[in-house]
């Protein structure tokens, strides 16, 4: 898988994108996922690309739909005006107009990102726009992977678009969910390590983030798949930043989320310098890794029991307890 996923990160990370103009980042997922066998894609009338890997008739329970956004905050020519540019996406406005910033952009048609090199190095891969096509390049790898192996399985995936500037791809997606009732929804992101998370240890299982928090009996599926196959993830609130599983939330879709620790998020440093963001290629394959065995592993519903289901055993089991507590009660206070 090592080749593999090293080629997809470069051919995508090398693709110019920005809110609205994902086109080059879509044209590249699209060459990658049209010849692998059990693959469907379509479009919603957003524009989000929808892909769906399906063999057999095995369903997990949930069924599973994977999003990652094509966008990454940057400069874009103002509609009608051909010599006007705007930048959208979460940058301070007095940092992305410093001469030495604007200086540092890499115009290619109607928008200019920065213009960082694809590296590889140390294990990490660095990037002007791994959050979140890094996310992309993951769901892309999962549904060869899936291919390869050969199993019976249906998982979904969304690749959005203009999440940057406020969800809008995935709240399209949510209010349109074109998925079916039994499918839920894992955010897979690229996000800031924080409350004790760390590049190098894992994924993240995103316990919320700074607008929500996530579907616990999700979040326990997550938790317990990665600790039954071994796989290294970390537990954690990311609560400086939000994600699309706070859209998919709110539109009523159950949703959880999982992050691949982010160095130098939107591309500012500690110093607030404009550079590349990067992530650990480590990390990266065990998110791969875990998405596969939460596809491949049965789970008989959405955790060993809710709490519903654990409250109601605990209250037969203690019925005649309860039943002797209370009459007990009714002598004494006769």
């Amino acid at each position: 898988m090592a080749d593999t996923l090293t080629s997809i990160l470069k051919k995508l990370l090398n693709q110019p994108t920005a809110p609205f103009h994902e086109y080059h980042v879509r044209a590249q997922i699209e060459q990658y996922l049209l010849d692998v066998p059990n693959v469907e894609l379509s479009t919603d009338a957003f524009g989000n690309l929808l892909a769906t890997y399906r063999k057999g008739k095995h369903k997990s329970t949930p069924v599973w739909a994977l999003g990652a956004h094509m966008d990454h905050p940057a400069w874009v020519k103002v509609p009608g005006k051909t010599d006007e540019w705007e930048f959208l996406g979460g940058v301070p406005k007095n940092l992305v107009e410093k001469k030495e910033n604007i200086a540092l952009r890499k115009e290619s048609g109607d928008i200019a990102p920065w213009g960082f090199p694809v590296v590889f190095e140390d294990g990490k891969v660095h990037a002007a726009a791994c959050d979140d096509v890094v996310g992309c390049a993951i769901i892309v790898a999962v549904f060869k992977e899936l291919s390869r192996l050969g199993l019976d399985a249906t998982v979904h995936a969304a690749f959005t678009r203009a999440e940057e500037v406020g969800f809008l791809g995935a709240w399209h997606l949510g209010k349109h969910w074109p998925f079916g009732k039994d499918a839920v929804f894992l955010s897979l992101e690229t996000s800031r390590p924080v409350n004790g998370a760390e590049m190098g240890d894992g994924p993240i299982v995103r316990v919320g983030d700074r607008l929500s928090v996530f579907d616990h009996e999700l979040i326990n599926v997550l938790m317990r798949t990665a600790a039954e196959q071994g796989i290294r993830v970390q537990r954690c609130l990311l609560d400086a930043g939000a994600c699309e599983a706070t859209a998919l939330q709110a539109c009523g879709i159950r949703s959880v989320g999982l992050s691949v620790p982010l160095g130098n998020y939107h591309n500012l440093d500690d110093d607030q310098n404009i550079v590349s963001e990067y992530v650990d290629i480590e990390d990266v394959k065990q998110m791969i890794n875990l998405i596969v065995a939460l596809v491949a592993t049965k789970h008989d519903g959405l955790g060993e029991r809710t709490l519903e289901e654990r409250v109601n055993l605990r209250m037969k089991e203690y019925k005649k307890y309860l039943e002797i507590g209370n009459a007990k009660y009714e002598e004494m206070t006769a």
